[in-house]
This record gives C-alpha cells, sequence and structure tokens, in this order.
C-alpha cells in the first residue's frame, strides 16, 4: 500500500509526500458494545490498514484526496465544519484536525493529503479508526510534535464522538493504537487500561464480508448506546459495567423490554471477555471458540445486531472443522463474520462456506485471511 499511497500522490498533486503514517484494521474478537458500557473488550489488529500522505503548503490551503475519488476536497485552514455527502470522508481527518487542536497542539495551516486504504467498506474492521489515527500521526509529525498512545487513540475517540457523531467506546482506536503481532489487545475501557495477550500458536482469523449494510451513523448504534443508558440508570449505575445480573434481574420490571434486553447482552458479554482472555493465556481455543458462539448468540437475541446473513455464516462456520469458533465482528447490522480457526480450515472451507453463501443469498462474500499486525506508525517522519 506504500507504493499505492506514493503514486497517487504524486499524480494528484505532482509531488511526493513528506510524512507518511499507517494504521491498521482491527477485529473485534469479542465484546461486543461493551466498550462505551465500560467493560472490558478483546480486539486484533490485523495487516489491513490505511495509509496516510502528507505534504507542507506554504499558504493555507488544505486539498484533501482519496484513493479511488476524483479530484480534491480543498477547505480553508480555519474550517470546523462537517462535510456532507460523498466528502464525509473528510470529516475523519478533520475531525482530528480539531481536537488536537482544540488540545492546544498547532497543528499545520496548508497541506496536501492523501488516503490509500485496503480495508473492505462496511466489513466492520473499522477503517474508520484507521484514518483517525494514521492521520494523527501525519499531523503530530507535520508540527513537530508527539503524544503518548493512550492520548492518540483518546483523541481518536473523541474526533469520531464529537465531530463525527458517532457514540463510539475505545475499541476500535485503541486496538488500532496498542496492536502486535501475535497478540490480540485487551482493554479495559473505564481507564482505560491496555494490555496485550499472546495469541496460541496455530489460531488463524477469517473475515467473510458480506456487503450488506453496516452504517454507524445511520442510527442504529446511537440508538442502541441511548438503550443501554437507559438501562444502567434503571438499575441505579453509572455504565452497565457495574451491574451485576441479579441487579438487572430487581431492576427488570421496571425497564422497557429493549433497555432490558440489550443490557442482559452486554453484562453476559463483559463475562465473556474475562473468560475469553483466561482461555486464551491457558491456550484452551476450544473454550475461546464456545465463548465466540455465545456472544453471536447473545448479539442476535438480545442485542438485535444481527442479520440472517451473519446468523448463516456462523451457521456455516460452526459445522467447519477446523473452526473454534465464530460471531458477527464490528457494530452489526450487517457488515462481516469473523472465524477463528486452526491450521486445519484453509482456503477449501473457506470456498465451502462462500459457495453456501451464495446458493443462499445469491451473491459471494468478501473472504479475507487475516494475520495479526503492529499498531499505528509513522513510516517517513516530516522534515
Amino acid at each position: 500500500m506504500k507504493e499505492t499511497l506514493i503514486a497517487n500522490f504524486r499524480a494528484a498533486f505532482l509531488r511526493d509526500p513528506e510524512i507518511i503514517a499507517r494504521a491498521p484494521a482491527r477485529i473485534e474478537f469479542i465484546g461486543n458494545h461493551t466498550d462505551y458500557n465500560g467493560g472490558t473488550v478483546l480486539g486484533a489488529a490485523i495487516n489491513r490498514g490505511v495509509w496516510v500522505g502528507l505534504a507542507l503548503r506554504p499558504d493555507s490551503v488544505r486539498r484533501f484526496a482519496s484513493e479511488g475519488r476524483p479530484g480534491c476536497v480543498e477547505l480553508p485552514a480555519g474550517t470546523a465544519v462537517r462535510s456532507p455527502g460523498k466528502d464525509s470522508w473528510v470529516n475523519y481527518p478533520m475531525g482530528m484536525l480539531s481536537t488536537m487542536a482544540a488540545a492546544g497542539i498547532p497543528m499545520p495551516a496548508g497541506f496536501d493529503y492523501m488516503v490509500a486504504s485496503d480495508v473492505p467498506q462496511g466489513a466492520g474492521l473499522s477503517s474508520s479508526a484507521a484514518i483517525e489515527l494514521s492521520s494523527g500521526l501525519a499531523f503530530l509529525s507535520a508540527a513537530g510534535q508527539a503524544v503518548p498512545r493512550e492520548s492518540l487513540a483518546a483523541m481518536g475517540r473523541k474526533a469520531e464522538n464529537e465531530f463525527v457523531g458517532v457514540p463510539c467506546g475505545i475499541l476500535d482506536q485503541g486496538v488500532s493504537c496498542f496492536g502486535r503481532k501475535d497478540s490480540l489487545v485487551h482493554i479495559d475501557c473505564r481507564g482505560p487500561r491496555f494490555e496485550n495477550v499472546p495469541l496460541p500458536a496455530g489460531s488463524n482469523f477469517w473475515v467473510f464480508n458480506t456487503h450488506t449494510k453496516h452504517a454507524l451513523v445511520d442510527g442504529l448504534y446511537a440508538e442502541r448506546h441511548r438503550e443501554c443508558m437507559e438501562a444502567a440508570r434503571g438499575i441505579g449505575v453509572e455504565l452497565l459495567v457495574d451491574a451485576t445480573p441479579a441487579a438487572l434481574a430487581a431492576a427488570e420490571p421496571h425497564l422497557s423490554r429493549a433497555a432490558y434486553k440489550r443490557a442482559r447482552h452486554v453484562i453476559d458479554e463483559i463475562g465473556r471477555v474475562e473468560q475469553a482472555t483466561a482461555a486464551l493465556r491457558a491456550g484452551d481455543l476450544a473454550g475461546v471458540g464456545r465463548l465466540l458462539f455465545a456472544s453471536h448468540r447473545s448479539s442476535r437475541t438480545w442485542f438485535d445486531n444481527s442479520r440472517a446473513e451473519l446468523d448463516f455464516l456462523v451457521d456455516c462456520l460452526e459445522s467447519e472443522k477446523g473452526v473454534y469458533g465464530a460471531r458477527l465482528t464490528g457494530g452489526g447490522f450487517g457488515g462481516a463474520v469473523m472465524a477463528l480457526t486452526s491450521d486445519g480450515f484453509g482456503p477449501e472451507g473457506a470456498h465451502r462456506v462462500e459457495e453456501a453463501y451464495l446458493a443462499k443469498f445469491g451473491s459471494k462474500p468478501d473472504v479475507i485471511h487475516a494475520l495479526t499486525d503492529d499498531g499505528a506508525s509513522l513510516v517517513k517522519e516530516g522534515r
């Protein structure tokens, strides 16, 4: 992707980027919608990601270009307004600029900016966090500044919450920041505190992207967020991480059905994250897999964020040899299914699942064999 980024930058701006940064996409391993509820989550940074190139300009014009999109979006340095429609992708780097400036970090005035990605759109792998973090690193380098990784992740989340308008937790930015090869990232979201958990040898990730709708800003994500906050208030806690199954049972008569269901999922899911972490440390991949299947069933039954396409894929994968477990990954409402497999599940198994999906729904899912990768980094620093 580095070469692609440089070629695109030259084509758009007739020069090379002075700064290059990259940030990986992520797989939400387990911990569906637990992050903004103060819980714990496990995720994996993967070898797909977003690359950003930047070159300073002597004026106060900011030009944003993206691979596969014609032309560029040109904005004056003082602009801090969200872009609509086809230009809405610019809101992610603009959100980082706005957030960093508000934190007192001097941001570059004029620049040319190019982004390139090999993350499938709408697959629930969080290209949004990857563009936030790669943009943030590029802007910091241009300003001759540096911040701790915890701060970079927090600024990415703030940009998405307050500028883009998606009430996400710290999962996406935290995993993209703290990823490490051959490891998962465990996040205690109330700190937040980040820890790498070794992934047992022979673990494989397969992602099946259904191309069904996955647009978090369409309101479904925000609706679930509101329902979780409603449930917490009804139980009498600040966040659902502080609620116990017994407290939820006692509060059930006073909760709406939706609020009860969301809380049931989140409380149980936080428990599954900790069980999965212990199983990983013990090398018990079969035990981890059972928790992944349980997580998907809970998302389907209690959180109502699955779809028929995702359920079908999980059912198919459960019948395949070499599959430890599978579940929807990301916000849900479409998108992708992630499978944890042994080396015994390879391209032939993936092809069987692909063909079964084609026979059922009339289209093929994109299939990705993902490897773990390191977190966001500067590839080429500014002068």
